[in-house]
């Protein structure tokens, strides 16, 4: 079988799954499969598969016919500038998580040596973006899940950026002055995780997708280690922008904006604590 022949009968497959974006996914594994850039899968399309490409590609077909997450059959996910390792244990970054990172970039613009508390910081997407562009950050990430700060510092170490990681949990409080607290906490309930699409219903790790008591807890620990002028930002479910925006006031928040994503939906909250701890 031809990679062209190959390709076309993975896409037929995938469709048949379900997976509206098909051709692109197809693509993407067969360049994993085969070791080979986009352009050369195009221009080699008439090129015999080998046993060993055209069972590995087989492999991990099956893998996303079955619904599991592009990310994890790829063993990788590209994040702002960054390309990090993702599997199983953590949620695959998303584009609209960009924009939390870009709010943070924005709200540290002006300060120098800024500290940071990243809060369920998952594969360290967010984290490491902040650093990637301020190395002169000094960014504390926290998350309760052992195996997620293994693949953390993994990823700490691939793309050589410095964070610290901590295992705690949020629920037993916060430690420390910050200038940025920031998360995408689980925002899930228990009733709507059932609706979700496969891949995160059936595979996303579901301490880091259900909880939605998470955005109030946090945003209240954060009262307690920011400091004056500090910012607290956070992503949010979809349409329930202005809710954590009234949440945050009650808080004693003070600026609180809600920022939409490129879809137009409400994604991002911040707000800005001024008083005293």
């Amino acid at each position: 079988m031809t990679i062209h022949e190959a390709v076309n009968e993975a896409e037929r497959r995938l469709i048949a799954a379900g997976i509206e974006a098909a051709p692109v996914d197809v693509q993407l594994l067969a360049q994993k499969a085969l070791g080979v850039s986009r352009t050369e899968l195009f221009l080699n399309g008439e090129r015999e598969l080998t046993v060993e490409e055209s069972n590995e590609l087989e492999r991990l077909v099956a893998r996303r016919a079955n619904r599991e997450p592009l990310a994890y059959v790829l063993g990788e996910w590209d994040f702002c500038r960054l390309t990090l390792r993702i599997d199983a244990r953590v949620l695959v970054p998303r584009p609209e998580t960009e924009g939390v990172v870009e709010r943070c970039l924005d709200l540290i613009g002006d300060l120098e040596e800024p500290s940071v508390l990243d809060v369920g910081t998952g594969s360290g997407a967010i984290a490491l973006a902040i650093v990637d562009v301020r190395p002169d950050a000094r960014v504390t990430a926290i998350d309760i899940s052992p195996g997620a700060l293994e693949l953390a510092r993994e990823n700490a170490r691939l793309t050589g950026l410095d964070v610290d990681f901590e295992q705690r949990d949020v629920r037993e409080g916060l430690e420390g002055a910050y200038d940025l607290v920031v998360s995408n906490p689980p925002y899930v309930s228990a009733e709507e995780i059932d609706e979700l699409e496969p891949e995160v219903r059936d595979w996303e790790p579901r301490i880091a997708t259900v909880g939605g008591e998470h955005t109030a807890l946090i945003a209240d620990a954060a009262t307690r280690v920011l400091v004056p002028g500090g910012h607290l930002v956070l992503e949010v479910a979809a349409g329930r922008g202005d809710d954590v925006a009234e949440l945050l006031r009650g808080l004693g928040y003070d600026d609180v904006r809600v920022t939409n994503d490129l879809a137009g939906r409400d994604r991002v909250v911040e707000g800005r604590w001024s008083s005293e701890r």
